[in-house]
Order: C-alpha cells, then structure tokens, then sequence
C-alpha cells in the first residue's frame, strides 16, 4: 500500500498489491465485507468485523484511522468505536506514527492464538462460577445439573484448547522453518 498527498492535504491510499488498479481495489473490497459478512455471522459486530477485514487485507497489516475510514468510506467515530472493541479483545493494537502524534492500528499473524490464548483465562473464570453454581444450587436440583453440564463442557474445552494451542505452536514453528 502507498500513500499520496492530496492538494487538501489528505492521505490518499492505494493498494500497491494489484498495482493500484481498480480491479484489485475491487477485489480487496469484495473480499474485505464478505469476510466482515462471516465475522458478523459468527457474532462479531459489523464495524469491528470490517475493519478487522480490512487490516487484515492490507499489505503491511497496519493503517491509520484516516486510512481506514477512507477504504470502508466511514466516519473517523466509526472507526474509534471499531479499533477500540478490536483491541479490547486482542485482535488489533496501537501504536503510534513515529514523529507524530497520530495512531496506528495493527493485526499481527498471530491475532487469532491471542485472542483464543486471551479467551482461556475468561473460559477459567466462568467455570470458577459455574462451580460455585453447582455448590450453591447443588446437584440435586435441575438448574444445578444445567449448570454442571455446562461446567464440564467448560472444562473439556479447557483441557482441548491446551492441548490444540500446542500443537499450533508446533506446526507454526515447523512451517517457519520449512
């Protein structure tokens, strides 16, 4: 991705990927909101699930608020509200521009192992609860049984994701090497 400065003295971006042509902007678009489209799906709000797609698509996996509002043609609040879910679930983080004052938001190779790695000590926190459920409303009772259901579900997914996020760690480490 390049940037120019326009004669209002705004950053005007293109996706060098496609060698600025309006047929790669068009792809990169399409694929942007289909899978924003997906995320939403799957529960994600429309706005984060947009601007997730398009860091994501981006060559270097970083972009200014200005630069985002201008590929998904959305107001700068839009974006804020987005970035500001984004990195309340470690799928995005600032930093900002060297030498200046204005923030950049970034999607590292990684996002999905952090935020499932992040999703853990949440996941261990609700069986906390699930436990003291089950004590308070004991076994005996339907609504003590639904909750240590759930309890053991947690518990399984718990004891699954340990294992599963080793063996990512694994086979990404392999494939770096080869």
């Amino acid at each position: 991705m390049s940037e120019r400065r326009r004669e209002d003295g705004r950053d005007e971006i293109h996706d060098d990927v496609h060698g600025g042509d309006r047929d790669g902007e068009a792809a990169t678009s399409q694929f942007v909101e289909r899978f924003a489209a997906q995320l939403v799906e799957a529960g994600m709000a429309r706005m984060p699930a947009r601007v997730f797609a398009a860091l994501l698509s981006s060559e270097q996996g970083v972009m200014s608020s200005a630069e985002l509002g201008e590929r998904l043609q959305v107001s700068p609040a839009a974006v804020s509200g987005a970035v500001r879910y984004l990195g309340q679930v470690n799928m995005v983080s600032r930093e900002r521009e060297p030498g200046s004052r204005r923030e950049r938001y970034r999607v590292e190779g990684d996002q999905w192992y952090e935020s499932l790695t992040n999703r853990d000590s949440m996941l261990r926190r609700w069986m906390a609860t699930m436990r003291e459920g089950v004590d308070h409303f004991g076994l005996d009772t339907p609504q003590g049984q639904r909750i240590n259901e759930t309890l053991e579900f947690f518990e399984f997914l718990d004891r699954e994701l340990a294992s599963m996020m080793d063996r990512w760690t694994k086979h990404r480490a392999e494939h770096l090497r080869g």
